[in-house]
């Protein structure tokens, strides 16, 4: 084995391809052939492809497979606090061995080939998974889908959540393109579900040709917002059932839910046993870190966000403004580079007292000068501050901070990250 630990060989992973986002298939498509693995794993497989809500839907899909009994297995990214959350097996992170011996057999078997650290990551969950046995995984794309190392192993059920403009330079600047590349996930005669009412018809006509069955949200299936507790869905023709809101902050979960519930439904169809009580368990029970995550600290409540573009921003805008709040909101926030901050601040701006802006280490991540001169171009604004570390930004809201105001923290996986490293509400002991 090439390294004893998992920082080693994550460290290394990070410098060993000459670019840390190289698109296509080719390369991982060989080193999966040298571990003697098929394109289509020895287990049922769910992928995720879409701008917004992948997570959620991971998450919830996940959930309501467990309620149901069933070893599942999830693979997402990024992770906020330790590697190990990427690659999970009923809700429980892999270990570290776990990990490193399916390093060290793609490292093994991929010869000469470079590997990117996502690459290494998606071939080492398909090989835990494998070799655990799981029953079904759900497996997250990173970006776009149709050359995504997600995108090497043949689905049994695509899911496209909503699309918005992110990652334009390697997607395309529009839906339509953006839509094309999220399609690419789509096998033939291979159901897919649409969570958009309107999606992009690039990705109705990529499903058309690929002769894959689409159940899209208002067509195939319908779903409404009953009273604060609870909301209807109903597959065409059928009978509407009443199920409880997820355990996910924001209306807009119910648009992810109504998808995964669809995929439950195919799931039934394709042979598992998901009773109703099991979704029913699954959304009421489902978790995850991140997404408009409130923390009291003293009489200041903290909001850990991890949106970073227009669609996220637009649905954190509709949050805040129904969320209570007698005092005022500030607002912690560092990007990427690569992010579209003037949108994000824009539809922010009306709702934040204060911005604090901060930087992001690495070649990828934003300084606060230049975040700053952005939002000033764009939104004119003069309510704000700069400081080089998102911990050194947070210090001074936290001190601005006074009873019954908030303080919102987001901008990216890292801003979040950075918080929580620094808060007693996680330990970081059992990470």
């Amino acid at each position: 084995m090439r390294f004893s630990t998992l920082p080693q060989w994550l460290a290394w992973q990070e410098k060993l391809h000459f670019t840390e986002i190289d698109p296509g298939l080719d390369r991982i498509a060989l080193v999966w052939q040298n571990m003697q693995g098929q394109t289509k794993l020895p287990f049922k497989l769910v992928t995720i492809a879409g701008t917004n809500g992948k997570g959620s839907s991971v998450a919830m899909t996940s959930c309501i497979l467990m309620a149901a009994g069933y070893k599942t297995g999830t693979y997402t990214s990024p992770h906020l606090l330790a590697y190990n959350e990427r690659i999970a097996i009923n809700g429980q992170p892999c270990s570290d061995q776990q990990i490193c011996d399916a390093f060290a057999r793609i490292d093994e078997a991929r010869g000469d080939i470079s590997l990117t650290y996502f690459e290494f990551a998606t071939l080492a969950a398909a090989e835990i998974f494998r070799l655990e046995k799981v029953d079904i995984a759900v497996l997250e794309v990173g970006m776009g889908g149709r050359l995504d190392a997600v995108n090497l192993f043949d689905t049994d059920i695509a899911l496209i959540t909503p699309i918005g403009l992110d990652h334009t330079a390697w997607l395309g600047d529009t839906r339509e393109k953006i839509a094309y590349e999220k399609a690419g996930i789509i096998r033939p005669m291979t159901p897919v579900v649409c969570s958009e009412t309107v999606p992009p018809s690039s990705l109705l006509e990529h499903a058309r040709k690929q002769n894959a069955p689409l159940y899209k949200a208002g067509e195939a299936y319908q779903y409404s917002q009953l009273n604060e507790d609870s909301w209807s869905w109903q597959a065409t023709g059928n009978e509407a059932r009443v199920l409880p809101y997820p355990a996910l902050v924001g209306d807009y979960q119910i648009q992810n839910a109504a998808a995964v519930v669809q995929v439950c439904e195919l799931l039934k169809e394709q042979g598992l046993t998901i009773t109703d009580t099991a979704i029913l368990n699954g959304l009421k029970h489902v978790n995850l870190a991140g997404r408009f995550q409130e923390i009291k600290r003293d009489n200041v409540t903290l909001i850990l966000d991890v949106t970073h573009n227009q669609q996220g921003a637009e649905n954190l805008h509709k949050l805040l403004s129904q969320r209570n709040c007698k005092g005022k909101t500030y607002a912690v926030l560092a990007m990427l580079k690569d992010k579209d901050c003037q949108s994000v601040i824009q539809i922010l701006q009306k709702d934040i007292t204060h911005w604090f802006f901060a930087g992001l280490e690495g070649d990828r991540g934003m300084d606060a000068e230049s975040l700053a001169a952005k939002a000033i171009s764009s939104s004119e604004l003069d309510n704000y501050n700069c400081y080089t570390t998102v911990n050194d930004a947070y210090q001074h809201a936290l001190q601005k901070a006074e009873t019954d105001d908030r303080i919102l923290i987001f901008g990216s996986f890292h801003t979040v990250e950075a918080i929580m490293r620094i808060l007693p509400e996680f330990d970081l002991k059992n990470k």
